[in-house]
């Protein structure tokens, strides 16, 4: 786990965090056929967590803060896609 507290803006004030590194990952895709016969995936790629040092949320449990990106991919049908010369 990694230990170098890094401050940052929570709740329009500055407090300490903690960075928490990923050690394991199971990024799946959500995929959504269209009625036009298009197949769109989609998935969130988790890049960097930081636990917010001293504050919790209403059941106790600690607040993070994620960075993430999304991920997407299209297959169309021949009939949708752009010919080709």
């Amino acid at each position: 786990m990694a230990e170098n507290k890094v401050s940052i803006n929570f709740g329009g004030r500055q407090v300490q965090a903690t960075p928490v590194e990923i050690t394991q990952n199971a990024e799946r895709w959500n995929e959504y056929l269209l009625e036009d016969g298009t197949v769109l995936k989609m998935k969130l790629v988790l890049k960097k967590v930081l636990r917010v040092d001293g504050e919790f949320d209403a059941e106790g449990n600690p607040i993070y803060i994620m960075q993430s990106t999304n991920v997407s991919s299209t297959s169309s049908p021949d009939g949708l896609r752009k010919k080709t010369e």
